[in-house]
């Protein structure tokens, strides 16, 4: 279980901190003074006097710290960590360096020293080779830029720092907004296992995130992994996860990147299944899936398209009925009502195209009256870009006050990534998402609305108690059932 003193310290040194910005110990230094860091702040450089703006101090002049940043060479952090934990009182670790078991055998034994003598004071190591933590309380980490941080955001927990990074980025092209970030590196004590189960055990319905992004590279404790993810999911989060490291060349790449363990592909589909997890297998997949399940959910699986260019509307559909969703046709006395309020020339058996001149209060119409009076439709997918004739501002005004007013949910689809910068940028700051492709989006509404609920969970304490199954798992010394066995089983 993770120590508070990670999650909501109230002092922090940052062993290595410095002027330069560029370097990891100056830049997190930077995040937490920028950031507003409301506790104690100290810094161990013993070459400087100040740095940025904070008197410095020997690691024996520190006060009581709860939590250590540490950015400095490997082989200097055991006596450090020693210290610290020794006469500071210290319980919570983050320690960026790497040089530990990604890199070899020596590196792995210093690992396991540090490991233990955290533990052995009953503190929480995040690391090492990581980038840090990323919350409401404060800015730990190195990188930049900083996401927009909101309590009710999506909790995103990263085997690997850079792919963290890569993820907040595309988040924060489309609108998604994070409550905490959480990278995990060689995960020597803190994994993805104790991550869930942190979620889990301080899970608040009404202060918690209900989205949990994963990047994962390494399930050492399956077990746990499903226990404290079911639990989360039958509790009312949702949650979606990469794990990478499936194929051959992709499990020696893990190996080397974060000392990662291998695991089987089928293992992982089976793993994810039986907790109730969202597959994905890429980033832009992960966020757009994170970003349908921040939405209120439709009451059911069928689509209606709004639209004023009918290619993508064509993919969309394409993309959605080939993945078992539905985009009914709209029957006609519905269809001449729409037909009556939009420019001749314009479709409505669904997609309902209003072509390139159609305005924001044809927009507003066709929303309206699909949310109110349609009841084939249980959502709805807005596809606006820019026709080049006019501004569009008003109109994506429209769909931001839909999308809060409407019963049904609404997605918006907003291409013009460049001729609507500016616009889509004033969609953002709304509190809302913008998606720029819809084949993507396509998938990710497939994925959520095709998941299948769980059933009630079945724990392996309870297979504990049928001595039958317990004895052929036990004759199964390699780990491998045979075809008698698993009949038997």
């Amino acid at each position: 279980m993770l120590h508070h003193s990670l999650i909501n310290p109230k002092s922090i040194v940052v062993v290595g901190g410095s002027d330069n910005i560029s370097s990891p110990g100056g830049r997190v230094l930077k995040n937490l003074i920028d950031h507003n860091f409301k506790g104690e702040l100290n810094v161990v450089n013993p070459k400087k006097e100040k740095v940025q703006g904070i008197t410095c101090k020997e690691l024996n002049q520190l006060p009581s710290v709860e939590l250590a940043i540490i950015a400095i060479p490997a082989h200097l952090i055991l006596e450090t960590v020693k210290v610290l934990t020794e006469t500071k009182q210290t319980k919570g670790f983050i320690i960026f360096s790497a040089g530990f078991s990604e890199t070899n055998e020596e590196g792995a034994n210093l690992e396991k020293a540090i490991t233990e003598q955290i533990a052995k004071f009953g503190g929480s190591l995040l690391g090492p080779n990581n980038i840090g933590v990323l919350n409401t309380n404060f800015a730990g980490v190195f990188t930049s830029p900083i996401p927009k941080l909101d309590v009710k955001g999506v909790d995103l927990v990263s085997g690997s720092g850079a792919t963290a990074v890569f993820i907040m980025e595309a988040a924060n092209q489309i609108g998604l907004t994070f409550s905490s970030v959480f990278t995990l590196g060689n995960s020597a004590q803190i994994g993805v296992e104790e991550m869930l189960e942190y979620f889990d055990v301080s899970f608040d319905r009404n202060n918690s995130s209900l989205v949990k992004m994963l990047y994962i590279e390494s399930i050492k404790k399956p077990i746990k992994f499903l226990k404290h993810a079911r639990s989360l999911v039958e509790k009312g989060c949702k949650i979606t996860a990469i794990k990478a490291g499936t194929s051959d060349a992709g499990k020696r790449a893990a190996s080397s990147h974060t000392g990662a363990l291998a695991s089987s592909d089928l293992f992982i589909e089976a793993l994810f299944k039986k907790a109730g997890i969202i597959r994905c297998f890429g980033r832009h997949e992960l966020i757009y899936t994170a970003g349908v399940l921040s939405n209120k959910q439709a009451g059911g699986s069928n689509f209606g398209i709004i639209t004023h260019a009918g290619g993508p509307a064509v993919m969309l559909t394409d993309v959605l009925s080939k993945n078992g969703l539905q985009i009914p046709k709209i029957e006609k006395d519905h269809q001449e009502k729409i037909l009556n309020e939009v420019y001749n020339g314009s479709t409505a058996d669904n997609p309902i195209d209003i072509m390139a001149t159609g305005t924001e209060d044809q927009l507003e119409f066709v929303i309206n009256y699909c949310d109110k009076h349609i009841p084939e439709i249980d959502a709805m997918v807005v596809i606006f870009g820019s026709p080049g004739l006019r501004s569009i501002r008003d109109a994506f005004k429209v769909i931001s006050n839909k999308s809060k007013s409407c019963d049904k949910p609404i997605y918006a689809v907003l291409p013009s990534v460049v001729n609507t910068k500016n616009e889509i940028s004033d969609f953002i700051e709304d509190n809302n998402i913008a998606y720029s492709d819809e084949v993507i989006l396509g998938s990710a509404l497939a994925k959520v609305y095709n998941t299948i609920k769980l059933e009630p969970s079945v724990y392996p304490s309870e297979l504990e108690k049928k001595p039958k199954i317990r004895q052929l798992i036990d004759e199964s010394n390699d780990g491998y059932l045979s075809p008698n066995k698993a009949r038997g089983l």
